[in-house]
C-alpha cells in the first residue's frame, strides 16, 4: 500500500484539483479516495491496472460528493464544466418542505415534458442512460449504433434539452449555464 501512495499520491492529487478546482476540496477529496483505497486495499492484487483503478475510484467519489451537494441545495447549482450529471439527479431531494415538494414536482414535470419533445431518437437515448441507466455499451447493442453514435447522440440530445429548457421562460432559472 506505501508504494501504490507514493507512486501514485501525486497523481491523484492533482485529479483531485482538475475536478475540484479548489485547493481545500481536493485535499478532502482525496482523503476520501485513499480511505476508500484502503478500505479495498485487499482487492489491489486483483487489479491489472492499478493507475486505472485509481481514477476510477476518484472519479466515483468526485461524482457521489457533488450529486450529494447538488442535492441538498434548494435549486442547481453551478456546475462544474464538462462534468456529466443527469438533470433529474439535479432536483431537490425530498427532505424539503411541502412548498419545495411541489416545486421540486413541478420542475420535474417541466423537464420530463421537455424530454418528451424531443426528436425520437434523442429521447430515446436519454432515457436508456438517465433513467434506465444503462451503460453506453449497452445502448450501443440495444439501438443497434456504435459506442461513438450513441455518445453523440447524447451530446445532442442534452444540447437541445438544454436549448428547450432555455427558450420556456418557466424552465430557464432551472438551467445551468456555463
Amino acid at each position: 500500500m506505501e508504494n501504490v501512495y507514493a507512486e501514485y499520491n501525486r497523481y491523484i492529487y492533482h485529479l483531485c484539483l482538475k475536478l475540484t478546482r479548489n485547493k481545500a476540496e481536493a485535499e478532502d477529496l482525496m482523503q476520501e479516495v485513499w480511505l476508500k483505497v484502503v478500505r479495498y486495499e485487499s482487492s489491489i492484487k486483483d487489479v491489472d491496472h492499478v493507475k486505472a483503478w485509481l481514477t476510477t475510484i476518484c472519479m466515483n467519489t468526485f461524482r457521489d460528493r457533488y450529486r450529494k451537494n447538488v442535492r441538498r441545495s434548494k435549486h442547481m447549482v453551478q456546475q462544474p464544466e464538462g462534468l456529466d450529471v443527469s438533470l433529474l439527479d439535479l432536483i431537490p431531494s425530498d427532505s424539503a418542505g411541502t412548498a419545495e415538494l411541489l416545486e421540486q414536482q413541478d420542475v420535474s414535470a417541466m423537464i420530463r415534458g421537455k424530454i418528451s419533445e424531443l426528436d425520437s431518437i434523442y429521447r430515446t437515448t436519454i432515457l436508456y442512460f438517465y433513467v434506465h441507466q444503462l451503460s453506453l455499451i449497452e445502448i450501443a447493442e440495444t439501438m443497434k449504433v456504435s459506442i461513438g453514435t450513441v455518445k453523440s447522440r447524447l451530446f445532442r440530445g442534452k444540447q437541445r434539452l438544454k436549448d428547450m429548457l432555455m427558450e420556456d421562460a418557466r424552465t430557464r432559472e432551472y438551467v445551468v449555464t456555463a
